[in-house]
């Protein structure tokens, strides 16, 4: 049976979606943009970046999930040349083991941001 995962921590849905859903054990997280409640932070990749991986986060935390939980992350960007400064910031959220991970220039991102990020995440049992 799926859950839906809504969570105050991550910006609300703007279209007919969920910010993710839980099936079993997995976790699917719906692309998260650069959002916060106050809208898009600046123009800064990086900063964009950061803001993109907190709201994933605050997904995965809804279920009791963390980062170290990811086994899968889909990248998009506007801009293949920013794919180092991404790798920067993408870097401090994830340890080895890494994610398995996709990283795709887009033609145009909602909300003309830079970079949106997705993430497929197991809980652990106990």
């Amino acid at each position: 049976m799926k859950e839906v995962i809504k969570t105050d921590k991550a910006p609300a849905a703007i279209g007919p979606y969920s910010q993710g859903i839980r099936i079993k054990n997995f976790i699917f997280t719906s692309g998260q943009l650069p959002l916060t409640v106050d809208g898009i932070i600046n123009e800064d990749v990086q900063e964009q970046t950061r803001q993109s991986l907190e709201n994933v986060k605050a997904v995965l935390e809804a279920q009791g999930a963390s980062m170290q939980d990811v086994i899968k992350c889909t990248v998009f960007i506007k801009d293949m040349n920013d794919f180092p400064k991404i790798n920067e910031i993408y870097s401090q959220y994830f340890t080895e083991p890494y994610p398995a991970r996709s990283c795709v220039e887009v033609a145009r991102l909602p909300k003309d941001v830079k970079v949106e990020i997705e993430a497929i995440a197991v809980i652990r049992e106990s």
